[in-house]
């Protein structure tokens, strides 16, 4: 897909992005054509302006992404009249030393956007809590939580440790927080699993299984049995008790596809390469 370096609005920039996106689109289309489930492409914008959004938007796509709650924040205020937006965070507000407040604040501030449809990247109880906390009133549906698990083992890489076996399982912090949210966050709902794979494998998905998904897939099946044995977990979890499964980049979505994902993540195969801040 081409991409060029300017962002600005001129008819030649929007033909092209419109371009990869449907060419996003038909490969998204024939790699799951084998799925049993309709998955989801979000269309991570990150450092793009509005204007792509709103282009991309008014070509039927529904859900995009963003890694910075900043920028989740601004962009759904300048796009606020597309009523069927659906907007998916999928970054980390990492801790700073003494700026918690700030970081609350803007956790705060992302529960506010009516139309978030999903946080994919918790990690922790603490950050459940808050989320918990802020979420206005007068939201009518629990806010999805999909858990990050860091299944390459990439220090770099934000998760938690992923799972193989129920007896390890239970005192996993990914299990102690999935039970957390069902039993302490009625406004939370624990919908999946993500995962950001490593690079190795992302290269090497055409060739053979991407391990990472397959240790995501492993994870999910190993948490779905310690659900489903607490009867007073039954319908408070997942879709219909299915963890759904967010695995698949720009390089990788068709892989991860394949491999049964319910939820890609496509933003440079879209958007073309982020602006450096």
């Amino acid at each position: 897909m081409a991409s060029t370096t300017s962002d600005k609005a001129t008819p030649e920039r929007r033909a092209e992005l419109l371009q990869n996106l449907a060419e996003t689109k038909i490969c998204f289309a024939e790699a799951s054509k084998s799925l049993s489930h309709a998955p989801t492409l979000v269309a991570v914008s990150k450092t793009k302006p509005a204007w792509m959004t709103r282009a991309c938007y008014e070509e039927g796509q529904r859900d995009f992404g963003e890694n910075s709650d900043i920028d989740l924040v601004n962009k759904a205020k300048k796009l606020a009249d597309l009523e069927s937006l659906r907007w998916h965070f999928i970054g980390v507000m990492k801790k700073t030393e003494g700026d918690d407040f700030r970081r609350q604040a803007r956790m705060r501030e992302l529960t506010m956007v009516s139309n978030l449809h999903a946080i994919q990247s918790l990690t922790s109880i603490e950050d459940a809590n808050i989320y918990n906390g802020a979420i206005p009133a007068d939201r009518k549906t629990p806010l999805n939580m999909l858990l990050q698990v860091n299944t390459s083992g990439e220090i770099q890489k934000s998760g938690l440790q992923y799972m193989d076996t129920e007896a390890e399982a239970a005192d996993s912090p990914l299990f102690k927080l999935a039970c957390h949210i069902i039993e302490h966050c009625p406004k939370l709902h624990f919908q999946g699993l993500m995962t950001i794979g490593s690079q190795t494998e992302s290269l090497a998905s055409s060739e053979r299984p991407n391990q990472d998904f397959e240790t995501l897939k492993k994870t999910r099946d190993v948490l779905e049995g310690m659900l489903r044995s607490n009867p007073a977990f039954n319908g408070r979890w997942g879709d219909n008790e299915k963890l759904l499964l967010s695995m698949g980049m720009t390089a990788d979505f068709e892989a991860g596809l394949r491999a049964g994902s319910h939820i890609v993540r496509v933003g440079t195969g879209i958007f073309g390469a982020r602006r450096m801040k």
